[in-house]
């Protein structure tokens, strides 16, 4: 992917399984994704009215730390309330694709906005920048949500290294994948406090991959045939990423299943779909280390050892994690695992980034003016300081 305003989503089987990815001025992603882009000769210049304004009404520092196991280094800003002693923390956990501090998208910045919200009302906020971004050191692309719940490991251990900040009210608040990695990260640890996932996905990966598909395959009017045509290509390919081991064998045979499916299907289906162009596909990537575990990782897994207490929200407009069978599968998890200090809902009128929206769909992100919606905020930093109170 070049940096030229290109907004990449991942509506198919490409590598950005969750919040998609944008490339471009504003935003710091970049996964290489190349099937059903949105293309737009500029970013939408809107206002975002909700973005704070210096100088802030707290402390803001800029920090580094190691994730000693990794090798890495990990910069981000702590935002703190001035006064109060020793202050409830929560660490933000970005969506997958490499992704900056701020969860930047479109000219949105959801995690400064969130982080701003939440230090108002005295819980102090770290948020950080991927693996090999911003201030950031390490390899992104050779690493899985696993690798990522120690990157917020390390920052659970910094957190602690603090006087100003308490030990015992640590919590978690991962988006979209980072709703995965916050209950791994739980689960590794007895400092964690609490968890929130926004929009965090309660199905196994495989699973979630052909409800996306044909969720918004089917609200851009493409046809029952031909989102059939696209599941039989997508069960061939996912049965040789869980199969074949050896890289260069699994391309081979990705690539002769390829070449078959796609000789099945007419020109406007291949638009459709957006296969027109056999030169964008890069088979490779269904087979990087992030890909291979996400198709076969399951959340309820671990969803039922986290003891602590668990708020997750979806919204209703969500096309990237359906909010009906996500909230089930985290719901039944949860129960399973005997967690009886949890709450889920389902939030009207909210996308996958927790905007306001008409339709939900992708295309619509940059046009909206909110950034994150205060209904949301809300109720992530009221039940917050319930359970730190």
């Amino acid at each position: 992917m070049n940096r030229n305003n290109i907004i990449c989503f991942a509506l198919l089987i490409a590598n950005g399984a969750f919040a998609g990815c944008i490339s471009g001025p504003e935003s710091g992603i970049d996964t290489g994704v190349n099937d059903n882009e949105i293309r737009v000769d500029k970013v939408p210049e809107t206002h975002r009215p909700q973005e704070p304004v210096k100088p802030y009404p707290y402390n803001e520092e800029e920090v580094v730390y190691e994730n000693r196991n990794a090798g890495v280094r990990l910069a981000g800003t702590l935002t703190m309330p001035r006064s109060g002693g020793q202050f409830p923390a929560v660490i933000l956990i970005t969506g997958d694709g490499q992704q900056d501090r701020d969860e930047a998208v479109l000219g949105h910045r959801p995690f400064l906005v969130l982080a701003d919200n939440l230090t108002r009302r005295g819980i102090a906020v770290l948020r950080v920048d991927d693996r090999g971004i911003g201030g950031s050191t390490g390899n992104f692309s050779m690493a899985t949500s696993e690798d990522f719940a120690g990157d917020v490991l390390a920052g659970v251990e910094y957190l602690k290294s603090r006087k100003d900040i308490d030990p015992k009210q640590i919590g978690l608040i991962g988006h979209s994948e980072g709703g995965w990695i916050a209950p791994m990260a739980a689960t590794r640890s007895q400092d964690v406090a609490f968890v929130v996932m926004m929009a965090g996905p309660g199905l196994k990966g495989e699973e979630l991959r052909y409800l996306q598909s044909n969720r918004l395959h089917k609200a851009n009017g493409v046809s029952n045939e031909t989102i059939s045509r696209e599941r039989v290509l997508m069960e061939r390919t996912y049965s040789i990423v869980k199969s074949e081991k050896d890289d260069f064998a699994a391309e081979e045979k990705l690539r002769k299943i390829w070449d078959e499916e796609l000789a099945k299907m007419n020109d406007t289906e291949k638009k459709q779909m957006g296969y027109s162009s056999k030169e964008n596909l890069d088979l490779k990537q269904y087979l990087s280390p992030w890909y291979r575990f996400f198709l076969t990782y399951d959340p309820g897994t671990v969803l039922r050892k986290v003891k602590v207490p668990v708020l997750a929200i979806i919204g209703e407009k969500d096309s990237q994690v359906p909010p009906k069978e996500n909230i089930i599968a985290i719901e039944e998890a949860l129960i399973a695992g005997g967690n009886e200090h949890y709450t889920i809902k389902e939030l009207p009128g909210l996308n996958h980034l927790f905007q306001t929206a008409q339709t939900g769909s992708l295309a619509e992100i940059g046009t909206i003016e909110e950034t994150m919606s205060p209904v949301a905020m809300d109720l992530i930093g009221d039940w917050i300081l319930q359970q730190v109170k």
